[in-house]
């Protein structure tokens, strides 16, 4: 008979409007309790999750989860997005003030990136090389970090910023002609994005693909699925309830889709980029990095 006493989960989980409700204690499982890392940004404990196996619940940047499936780390994704959503397009940045960079320009240049398997330059390099014809291999990519998987160097073609230095300040002193920033990226009138109306063509290609392009999800360790189903189906209420708390996005675009199928043209696309872009050995099917528990509609 499967146990019922709660357990306490390790779980890393990052403060956003849809995780707000779960951290602050609003919402309590019978199952499980929660002791949630001091993490301020939990991308930065993402090495964590995939080195030292140090949660049982863990947000994870996607292209960190697939890899850590290649290498056999024992996860199991949760179909729950997680995160403040966005669209990539206006990542790709210049300095304006050196002149204008376009597309067509990119062939060459040193474009700087804060890891070369990070989730968002996956989306934006497969947003070149799709829609655009750009060859990355034409590109000099400049890393400021290590990947989080340990297993995983930056391959060919990268080179290592100098210590301490930053993508803006390389920028700005014309040490790079281009980089992706996320979240980082500072509020400065000098930076411009590469790509041509990149909001609206976000848009348009999120439409043309019938998908939003998602970041970050939930994974769980193995263990706990193969064990505990119970409560691996209480997490995935308690994450659809906290999102909901949280309340409809003003502008109508839900960047957070649950379930298996609202994400699956994004899974697999990601797969295939990150496939092409040599990070991964083997475009998974979708249905792959969920087991029956998680695999939730």
């Amino acid at each position: 008979m499967m146990a019922s006493h709660p357990i306490r989960l390790r779980t890393l989980l990052g403060d956003y409007p849809n995780t707000r409700a779960l951290r602050n204690g609003e919402l309590e499982s019978p199952l499980a309790a929660f002791d949630f890392a001091d993490v301020k940004v939990a991308n930065r404990a993402f090495k964590k999750v995939v080195r030292e196996h140090a949660f049982d619940v863990a947000e994870l940047a996607l292209v960190t989860f697939l890899q850590a499936r290649a290498y056999g780390k024992p996860l199991v994704l949760l179909p729950a997005v997680v995160g403040a959503g966005r669209f990539q397009h206006h990542c790709l940045v210049h300095d304006a003030t050196r002149g204008k960079l376009g597309v067509a320009g990119l062939a060459g240049k040193r474009i700087g990136i804060r890891a070369y398997a990070q989730t968002t330059v996956t989306w934006v390099r497969g947003v070149l090389a799709d829609d655009y014809g750009v060859d990355l291999d034409a590109i000099e990519w400049v890393t400021f970090e290590d990947g989080h998987l340990a297993e995983f160097p930056d391959p060919a073609g990268t080179r290592r910023a100098p210590a301490g230095a930053t993508m803006a300040q390389m920028l700005f002193a014309g040490e790079l002609d281009a980089a992706i920033i996320g979240t980082e990226l500072p509020d400065d009138p000098r930076l411009q994005p590469v790509l041509p109306d990149p909001f609206a063509a976000a848009r348009a290609w999120s439409e043309r693909h019938g998908m939003l392009p998602i970041n970050h999800m939930v994974a769980l360790d193995a263990g706990l699925c193969r064990d505990r189903p119970d409560v691996v189906r209480d997490i995935y209420r308690l994450l659809q309830e906290s999102k909901r708390r949280a309340g409809a996005p003003a502008d109508g675009v839900d960047m957070t889709p649950f379930g298996v199928e609202a994400n699956r043209r994004a899974l697999a696309l990601l797969i295939r980029y990150a496939h092409e872009q040599r990070l991964i050995p083997r475009r998974y099917e979708v249905d792959e990095l969920f087991d029956d528990t998680t695999r939730m509609p």
